[in-house]
């Protein structure tokens, strides 16, 4: 009835991979000699002057910034402090400064630094040691990634002036519910928040309605409150796998949104499947304890022009086979090219 292939997801690990090391990208333009402004530890290319390569030089701090640089590349380097003084002469021009793969704590940040960077658009402090989030005063700022750290919690107010702030990427930290609690509410154009691999209890309070992409995959989530989504109609990718998620913590409908177009229920305990949209077009439910295939799930009702527009449906390892597929299931899923039961 429906072909049974695996999904070409290739393309799309890759590019969810480039996201983050996009910045070491250097156009083939840009490559030369340094420039005659520039710190004697680092590369300034002449054709690019207002850029400065630090990267992989086994630093140990942050070296003095000259005036006139707006992008600062420090990341995979064994940078433990920031000492006094090192952006006096960028703090209202910095705009990029990349600090990815090194050792900073938050107690060898010093006063002055970072806290006096008023024009950053973005900041990467990935895979360092910090227990507290860093965000400079910079209203402009607008991709914050603090992957890879120890924060357990993220106070709000730390971000009640970021309107502008587009992407936050706290995956891979200790985070709690509690400890994010009113954390999201100042950037109103928040698009994407990756919580994922932390220790949430549920799912982001208080985040904006622009949100269309959020990821809270392994944590320890076991219900979604009711209405929760509806907060968010801009709303298009939600991925829970590898949570704790059972049906009595489903509210009726909860999933029931027309924004969503891909909806990750994966690795959790469901033993049934959630009422989803026909506008859906993703929904991943493999490796649950799910025993049976209700059509309602998918179409209250099925006509002409009333159909699910599922493209793609997982169910592989769970207690149901495609002989559990009522025979209605080919018109109701008219659209799926992928249903997977093994």
């Amino acid at each position: 009835m429906f072909p049974l292939r695996l999904p070409l997801l290739a393309m799309l690990v890759s590019l969810t991979l480039c996201q983050y090391y996009d910045y070491d990208y250097r156009p083939a333009s840009i490559l030369g000699p340094s420039g005659p402004n520039c710190n004697p530890d680092c590369d300034c290319p002449v054709n690019f002057p207002s850029a400065m390569y630090c990267d992989s030089r086994k630093l140990k701090a942050v070296p003095p910034v000259p005036t006139g640089i707006k992008y600062l590349y420090l990341q995979n380097n064994q940078i433990e402090e920031i000492k006094a003084g090192v952006f006096d002469n960028v703090t209202d021009t910095l705009r990029w400064l990349i600090l990815d793969k090194n050792q900073i704590t938050n107690s060898k940040i010093a006063a002055g630094t970072i806290d006096k960077l008023t024009a950053l658009t973005k900041l990467y402090f990935s895979q360092n040691n910090l227990t507290e989030p860093i965000v400079p005063p910079s209203k402009s700022l607008d991709e914050l990634k603090l992957m890879h750290n120890q924060l357990s919690k993220f106070p709000s107010g730390l971000l009640a002036d970021k309107e502008n702030l587009t992407y936050i990427y706290l995956q891979h930290n200790q985070l709690t519910s509690d400890g994010i609690a009113g954390a999201f509410k100042g950037p109103r154009k928040l698009v994407s928040l990756d919580v994922s691999h932390n220790k949430l209890k549920k799912l982001p309070a208080g985040v904006p309605s622009s949100l269309e992409i959020l990821y809270a995959d392994y944590n320890d989530i076991d219900s979604v409150g009711a209405g929760y989504l509806s907060k968010m109609p801009a709303l298009q990718y939600l991925r829970m796998s590898h949570n704790k998620l059972v049906d009595s913590g489903l509210p009726a409908g909860v999933f029931n949104v027309t924004s969503l177009v891909e909806l990750d229920l994966s690795f959790n305990k469901l033993q049934s499947i959630p009422e989803i949209n026909e506008q859906l077009q993703q929904l991943y439910l493999q490796a649950n304890e799910i025993s049976k295939f209700e059509l309602s799930s998918f179409c209250k009702f099925v006509g002409i022009s009333n159909f699910s527009h599922l493209k793609h449906l997982r169910l592989d390892a769970n207690n149901i086979t495609q002989s559990s597929m009522p025979p209605e299931t080919s018109n109701c899923l008219r659209q799926a090219s992928d249903i997977m039961f093994e």
